[in-house]
């Protein structure tokens, strides 16, 4: 999880100082736009990324007298309209995943040894879990890939989808279930040689 430092201030008093000095917008990106692109790369790849995280931010200063300054973390709110923007993408990510399964498992790794081993097994699962994941409906998805790419908690990701947290978890669980049994009911990042 992302904490930030003293000096700077909360993302919502940056979002408010926005309306009168539109440079304080600035620093959202700043913060922001690096875990976004990373998050967008890992579903689309890295091409579209930087586009869609642009237009994330387009969209989230055009909407920024709407933002509710009772959430001091903006976070939620640019991973709602990132993940609005992606549905609009949803051919190009299940391309992704369908040239994920068909690539050849790079074996070379570095790192230390456990992690190594765990990277390994990982990559060696990566066609199936793309295939997972090709398969899973949008709403699961979206849930999952937020709190396992995107690093949210299930109340950051129930604020940013606009759903109850209990529909969070539920999408979530039923997600993690399908996954999990497309892997074999394995998880590759725990498996011993």
């Amino acid at each position: 999880m992302i904490t930030q430092p003293a000096t700077r201030g909360a993302d919502a008093e940056l979002v408010s100082a926005s309306l009168t000095d539109p440079e304080a917008f600035a620093e959202l990106f700043d913060r922001y736009s690096a875990m976004l692109y990373r998050y967008v790369s890992k579903r689309l790849g890295p091409e579209p990324a930087e586009d869609i995280v642009g237009e994330t931010f387009l969209v989230a200063f055009s909407r920024r007298r709407s933002y509710d300054p009772s959430y001091p973390d903006a976070r939620p709110w640019l991973f709602g309209i990132l993940t609005k923007l992606l549905s609009r993408h949803h051919r190009t990510e299940a391309a992704r995943y369908r040239a994920l399964q068909r690539a050849p498992v790079d074996a070379d790794v570095e790192s230390p040894a456990d992690r190594v081993a765990a990277g390994v097994t990982a990559q060696a699962s990566r066609p199936e879990l793309a295939s997972a994941l090709a398969a899973l409906p949008a709403k699961d998805r979206d849930v999952l890939l937020l709190i396992a790419w995107g690093d949210l908690t299930y109340g950051e990701v129930a604020r940013a989808l606009g759903i109850p947290i209990g529909t969070v978890r539920s999408r979530l669980n039923r997600g993690r279930r399908k996954v999990r049994a497309s892997l074999g009911d394995t998880n590759p990042m725990l498996e011993e040689e």
